[in-house]
């Protein structure tokens, strides 16, 4: 049997989903973003600073900045906008930020189904 033949089987071995396990997908997808918490964009990050007092420690050799002081970081009407945070607050955006980003990448994965889905039924479409 020579490599292109091999190469055929393989792809015929390899099973195309129905448009019902596109459907149970995009369910299933619509189920987890309705589970999604509270999101907020941005970023959060720790921030050290280094005062003016000439005998301060963060002055020292080696110097030890002051902080960590946490900080939120995001656009807001298309303005930079950046917000001081206790550690609890930062906890809080940590998980909101988190909670975006999985919303951004499973409606990333419902685009993708949709597309396959809507694939199959205009090829199907087309046969009849």
């Amino acid at each position: 049997m020579d490599t292109s033949s091999r190469e055929n089987e393989k792809v015929a071995r390899v099973k195309t989903p129905t448009l019902a396990e596109y459907e149970l997908r995009y369910r299933e997808l619509l189920e987890e973003i309705g589970e999604i918490g509270f999101i907020r964009s941005g970023s959060v990050a720790p921030r050290f600073n280094y005062c003016g007092k000439p005998g301060c420690r963060c002055h020292a050799d080696p110097p030890q900045p002051h902080g960590p002081y946490w900080q939120w970081t995001a656009k807001v009407a298309g303005r930079t906008v950046n917000r001081r945070l206790s550690p609890r607050e930062a906890e809080l955006y940590r998980e909101w930020i988190g909670n975006d980003r999985r919303l951004k990448a499973l409606i990333d994965e419902l685009r993708a189904v949709a597309e396959e889905a809507t694939n199959l039924i205009l090829e199907t479409e087309a046969k009849v």
